[in-house]
């Protein structure tokens, strides 16, 4: 009985030990070493190392939209038709220290078939759109920046007509890749000012401009289109130029604007402006599937339009398309 009691003491005093350890918290030590911490565990080291600064941040978005009209023994008329406008934006953005460093680049790709016509498919959208921003930082929302801006298309071009008297209608190309491109390369003073709903402002002056129309096909450049000289390849201007870029501005909840206006003028003809801009309205539905209303507009005094009756003159390009579909982000 007695060697049963001291048995039973001993394992009393075995789970006291046990209880007063758990309640105890046993702190390592910690030890700083060229700013890293190293916890010492016993005859092991953690060495707990900080955290990397990311300097990159990348993404974009994809669409895809698709429009079919079926119609048959339809007493109302009509024709079936079938739609496709897909595109894809891809920015890649730096920042460290003083020095930032934006790109970006859209592709834009449009079609739309109709049986009765006699060119049954067609171009309705075709954009090649590439910027890149590099800045250094003079002060919090001031940066000196150069900024080069590319823009084309990817695939021919053509207006259709119907000659007098003829019931078949006629192709002609009026466009190509690099025919037009441009080029424009541009230094000067950059108001950056990003708020805290994440949207952004850019505002680039620069009285150090250069633009580049280029026309490498030479049937275009032998006609003299995009006002190059006919037989010439590349039109060189200097100027001044106005960038405006806003990025992700909220209108309202789902409903986001980005739009960006580029606005240059040839100091031989200072005054007579060169103008783009793209606007795009955003209207999220759900995670995949929103609603776009992108509207692009273009005058340069040199492009002349040619008109339905033969004739050509200036005038403002005009594109609006209204899109419903898939988009995805990444």
């Amino acid at each position: 009985m007695h060697r049963f009691t001291l048995i039973f003491g001993f394992f009393l005093t075995l789970l006291s030990l046990s209880a007063l350890a758990q309640d105890r918290k046993i702190i390592p030590d910690t030890v700083l070493i060229n700013g890293d911490t190293l916890l010492m565990l016993g005859d092991s080291i953690l060495i707990e190392e900080p955290k990397k600064e990311i300097f990159w941040k990348t993404g974009g978005n994809y669409n895809l939209n698709i429009q079919q009209v079926t119609l048959s023994n339809w007493a109302a008329g009509g024709a079936g038709s079938f739609a496709l406008n897909t595109g894809a934006t891809l920015f890649a953005n730096y920042k460290k220290d003083s020095k930032v460093w934006d790109t970006q680049l859209t592709i834009n790709l449009g079609f739309n078939r109709q049986n009765e016509r006699d060119f049954k498919t067609r171009k309705t959208n075709d954009n090649f759109i590439f910027v890149s921003n590099y800045g250094r930082q003079l002060s919090e929302k001031l940066y000196l920046t150069t900024q080069l801006d590319a823009r084309t298309q990817l695939l021919p071009g053509f207006k259709y007509s119907r000659p007098a008297g003829s019931e078949s209608e006629i192709q002609t190309r009026i466009s190509d890749l690099l025919s037009p491109g441009y080029l424009q390369s541009s230094t000067g003073l950059n108001y950056r000012n990003t708020y805290p709903d994440k949207s952004r402002i850019s505002v680039i002056l620069s009285p150090f401009s250069g633009r580049f129309t280029m026309v490498l096909d030479d049937s275009l450049s032998r006609a003299g289109a995009f006002g190059v000289i006919p037989g010439e390849n590349v039109r060189a201007e200097a100027g001044m130029s106005l960038a405006v870029g806003l990025v992700d501005f909220m209108l309202m909840e789902n409903v986001t604007w980005k739009s960006d206006l580029n606005l240059f003028s040839n100091y031989e003809r200072f005054g007579n402006m060169v103008v783009n801009f793209n606007s795009l309205v955003r209207m999220k539905v759900n995670k995949y599937i929103s609603t776009r209303i992108e509207t692009v507009l273009i005058y340069d005094e040199k492009v002349l339009i040619k008109q339905d009756d033969g004739s050509t003159k200036r005038a403002i390009q005009l594109q609006n398309l209204v899109n419903f579909g898939i988009s995805l982000d990444f």
